[in-house]
């Protein structure tokens, strides 16, 4: 397995999509960007990054903007520009079907229905992707899956959330540091 050179976080821009589910992935990366000191540059008006060191390893920290079914656009223009292959890119993002607070790490797969990983797949042209999945379900059979995504965390399952976001970025630094398979053994 290839080690991680980038890792970036899925969402949507703008305040109206801030504390919702399919933001997951945006949260994760507040949280690795504030443990890691990052301080963000735009990229090409597609989003922005930042490189910063993690165990004395320089890596990229990404932020897709324009919407989720455009973030593959981003980071396939990043990953070309640094030569960074895809499967040295670990891409953090919501799962609605693993319930609330479960992390899920995978060297590569389909997108299975998220938008934001699809895109990444046919920018990149390959599912050989490493991701990191952050539980947000299971979605109530009574809610589309549109209307879910876009809904805001309850007090309570915030908390929940919260714990989740510390250990997505606990295992993103693992699969830097020890490598890919390591943090799946440790945390899925």
């Amino acid at each position: 397995m290839s080690e991680i050179l980038l890792i970036a976080g899925l969402g949507n821009p703008g305040s109206e999509y801030a504390k919702t589910r399919h933001n997951a992935g945006f949260m994760f990366l507040d949280k690795i960007a504030q443990k890691t000191s990052a301080s963000f540059k735009p990229w090409q008006k597609l989003g922005e990054y930042a490189k910063v060191s993690v165990g004395g390893k320089d890596i990229f920290l990404a932020r897709p903007l324009p919407f989720m079914n455009l973030s593959g656009d981003m980071l396939g223009s990043l990953a070309r520009f640094y030569k960074i292959p895809p499967q040295s890119v670990l891409v953090c993002y919501d799962d609605m079907s693993l319930n609330l607070g479960e992390v899920r790490i995978r060297p590569e797969g389909s997108a299975g229905g998220q938008k934001g990983m699809l895109s990444t797949i046919n920018n990149f042209g390959t599912q050989e992707i490493p991701r990191l999945k952050i539980g947000t379900g299971p979605k109530p059979e009574f809610i589309d899956a549109v209307n879910f995504v876009l809904g805001k965390f309850t007090k309570e399952e915030q908390k929940t959330l919260n714990a989740a976001l510390d250990k997505a970025v606990e295992a993103a630094l693992c699969a830097v540091g020890e490598g890919l398979e390591r943090a799946m053994n440790k945390f899925n």
